[in-house]
This record gives structure tokens, sequence and C-alpha cells, in this order.
């Protein structure tokens, strides 16, 4: 696994943070030292998954960056599905095939480079998952993206929202901001490090609150939603069409 130190040196200019090639060699890392509780939020995908597939159906993952909840996912599930990665990053799909081919899948798979804000390939699925991925979609899509998910889904099939959210309280979402933060500090990242990322994500990571999210599902196509998971400002949800 590559050190993620793209943001070790100071730049004078800092452009919106992207998924490409530089990203991709290091997003491994990236996650572990970024995302609280990573593995064990992986465990949960894949237990999850694992009660809601059905035999013959698709599990997509919107935004499968290189590919490790489908790897999960595959070593979770007891039917055969067909596992399909979708990402608007060409470098992260390579990534994730030479990860499928170093590793081996139990069941078939393919992988669809594409934008979501211009299409959500999603049909015949028992379960969608989106792992830290509808926060990079403009919010102006996030309706028509839900929809066409819930459309795409089996009859009492799944999504799994996972996300960075925003609290409604201004003091507690400063603390869990820093909390965050110190977060990524234990797991040594430097100060200079953190601020220039989270500069760079500022116009790119848009972040709802977490009842926008649930509203979000509840009106575009699903029937009940659950928070499986929080921790400060992550959130995974759990919603059944």
């Amino acid at each position: 696994m590559t050190t993620d130190t793209l943001f070790r040196e100071r730049r004078s200019t800092l452009e919106d943070f992207d998924f490409g090639p530089e990203t991709a060699a290091v997003f491994d890392d990236m996650l572990d030292r970024s995302i609280p509780l990573y593995r064990e939020i992986q465990r949960m995908i894949g237990e999850i998954a694992a009660d809601f597939a059905t035999p013959g159906s698709r599990v997509v993952d919107l935004g499968c960056s290189t590919g490790n909840t489908l790897l999960t996912v595959d070593r979770a599930v007891t039917v055969p599905v067909r596992l399909v990665g979708v990402d608007s990053s060409a470098a992260m799909l390579r990534q994730a095939e030479d990860k499928f081919r170093r590793e081996g899948l139990h069941n078939g798979y393919e992988v669809v480079c594409r934008d979501l804000a211009d299409e959500t390939p999603v049909h015949d699925a028992s379960v969608v998952i989106m792992a830290w991925t509808l926060q990079f979609i403009r919010p102006l899509h996030r309706d028509r993206v839900i929809r066409d998910i819930a459309r795409g889904l089996r009859d009492d099939g799944c999504v799994l929202l996972i996300e960075k959210m925003s609290s409604e309280n201004s003091r507690l979402n400063r603390f869990f901001i820093r909390s965050h933060l110190e977060f990524k500090r234990r797991h040594g990242y430097s100060d200079l490090e953190i601020a220039q990322k989270r500069e760079s994500l500022e116009n790119v990571l848009i972040p709802y609150h977490e009842n926008e999210n649930r509203e979000l599902l509840l009106r575009n196509g699903f029937t009940a939603c659950e928070t499986f998971f929080r921790w400060y400002n992550f959130c995974g949800i759990l919603a059944v069409k």
C-alpha cells in the first residue's frame, strides 16, 4: 500500500480535489487514515449485503474507487450475484481490476466508468452501495440519482448510504469536525496536510445533514431507513425499497 503524501509539501495554489491517477495510487492508505472505523464499516457493509442479496441479482457499488467494498461483499454473500463497480475515475477502476485479478472473486463482475450526475446505471439489483459517494454529487442531481437507484432495485432491495454529514447545530458541527481532524492527526497527517486537503475539498465535498439524507431517500422510492453506524460526523443509513 502506497503512503498518502499528496498534501505533504506546501502548495502555492490548491486545485479542487480530484480522483485521478495520483489520488488512485494512494487511495487505500488515504481511506484507512481518514475514515474512522473504515474496516469495521466495510465488515458491516458485507454483513448487510449478505442479508439482502438475492440469487442472480446485482450488487452495485456506486463510486467503487479501488474495489475494497466489492471484495468485502464477494467474500460475505452466500448466494451467486453479479458484482458491478461504477466510478467516474478510470484510474480508480484500473486499481480495482488489478486488485480483483490479484485477489480473485467468487462472483462474476463488471466495472463501468460513468459519472453518476449523467447516468446512474442500476438495474435488477438487490443491494446498492454508496459509500462516501453522494457527498461528491452536486445537490441538484441527488434526487434523480436516488430515484434511479430505487427504480433499479428489486422489491425489498436496499441501499447503503455512508456519508460524511454536517450537523444542524453549529456548535456540535464544529466539535465533530474538530474530533475528525484530531483523528487524522493520530493517524500521521500533519496540520499542513490536513489544512491543504480540507481546502481542496471545500467546493467538491458538499455534505447534507442526516435528516436531509433521510428525507432524500424517503421521498424518492424508499419506504424505511435507519442509521446503522454513527461516529461524530460520519453516518451510515440503511434504506429499504
